[in-house]
């Protein structure tokens, strides 16, 4: 039996066990099984890579995808530009690190771009913002870190005003907030300064509808989830632990 699983905590939010599970059944792929691995602490992949020696590969969610850098031992160009990972494969107890978020994010993006998203404000700055921001950077558009205190190129939540939301059309939530369970939850931009230029991408994927981005929606700005990212990542990261 080949196994496959997902590290994260908490890992209420994710359909990463239901998608896989689904595929084998309709692929009639018999020999596999995706799992769900809730670890309070990035210590205790220790302990699952003991216990399930038959582990192929992983995906990795919040909050873990720079702590899992001390664990490779090899580590794509992309991990190593992004500085972040989400996706690893196991081969004779070698742990090799690939971030497949990218390419999930830069395909699902484009085809909602138009030319007046020049400009980004990317809401967070743990791991997942790491590989938007590389991926701007890569389509040539300019961004601002969000987070609860400024620094150089980095606003505050309090710094969002009209003239930063008039220059800045594209929004990213990177954040868990609004993410199942805690669905009421949002980033505290001001929304009511959206307008119809702006396009909205929550990279949380349940609910489908984020109260991000229900907000978004009654001002007129289009909207995106995550869950073509989603569907993208994994079937990279399926490729890679098959390749």
């Amino acid at each position: 039996m080949k196994r496959y699983g997902l590290i994260g905590f908490p890992l209420t939010h994710s359909l990463s066990q239901q998608y896989f599970t689904q595929k084998f059944i309709d692929q009639g792929i018999e020999d596999c099984v995706y799992e769900r691995f809730s670890i309070p602490s990035i210590t205790d992949l220790h302990d699952i890579l003991k216990t399930y020696p038959d582990l192929c590969g992983f995906n990795i969610t919040i909050p873990y995808k720079k702590e899992v850098l001390a664990f490779l031992t090899e580590r794509s160009k992309a991990v190593e530009e992004v500085g972040a990972c989400n996706c690893v494969k196991i081969i004779d107890g070698q742990l090799i690190g690939y971030n497949t978020d990218v390419i999930g994010f830069e395909n699902s993006l484009i085809p909602f771009l138009k030319p007046t998203h020049n400009k980004a404000l990317v809401l967070g700055t743990g791991g997942a913002a790491l590989a938007i921001v590389y991926v701007l950077q890569k389509l040539g558009i300019d961004f601002n870190y969000v987070s609860r205190t400024a620094t150089s190129g980095q606003f505050a939540y309090n710094d969002l005003d009209a003239s930063v939301l008039a220059t800045h059309t594209l929004i990213i939530n990177t954040t868990p907030l609004g993410m199942f369970p805690n669905i009421e939850a949002c980033p505290a931009i001001p929304y009511d300064l959206l307008t119809p230029e702006h396009h909205l991408f929550d990279l949380t994927y349940n609910p489908a509808l984020s109260t991000f981005l229900t907000k978004g929606m009654q001002m007129g700005a289009t909207i995106q989830n995550g869950q073509q990212m989603f569907v993208e990542q994994a079937e990279q990261s399926w490729r890679i632990w098959n390749s």
